[in-house]
């Protein structure tokens, strides 16, 4: 019986990106000043919807990459996310794009951004226009 020690893990795909047993995070922008309105979620949404996955013509919301989605009441944001395969080629950026656009929002602090590979990502995490852009309706 294989133990999770067996399993592989993210930094077997992205060396030196996280240590054994460690999740791979990435984070932007700075703390807001005390009093400024913080963004919405359909802002963030809006954000993470211009960044896409280079190999399929969808976005990263739609493609249902992303997991959760917590604004703070200081307006720092965490996500969670999936990449379609541990063996993405831009698992190393990935995050770091998420990050950086969703700091361009005026009313974030500082994000979080964290990649995890459980649950795993599947097909049906897309969303309708997803599915219907990719020929799959």
């Amino acid at each position: 019986m294989a133990s999770d020690m067996d399993q592989p893990s993210l930094g077997d795909f992205m060396p030196g990106a996280a240590a054994p047993g460690e999740d791979f995070k990435a984070t932007a922008g700075e703390p807001l000043v005390a009093g400024t309105r913080v963004a919405s979620e359909p802002e963030v949404v809006e954000a993470l919807q211009r960044v896409y996955d280079p190999e399929i013509p969808v976005d990263i919301y739609e493609l249902g990459l992303i997991y959760e989605i917590d604004i703070r009441e200081n307006g720092d944001v965490f996500i969670l996310m999936s990449l379609t395969a541990p063996g993405c080629p831009v698992a190393g950026e990935m995050p770091g794009q998420v990050a950086d656009m969703v700091a361009l929002v005026g009313g974030i602090g500082r994000v979080e951004v964290k990649l995890v590979w459980d649950p795993p990502w599947t097909p049906e995490r897309m969303s309708e226009d997803a599915r219907l852009a990719l020929g799959m309706i």
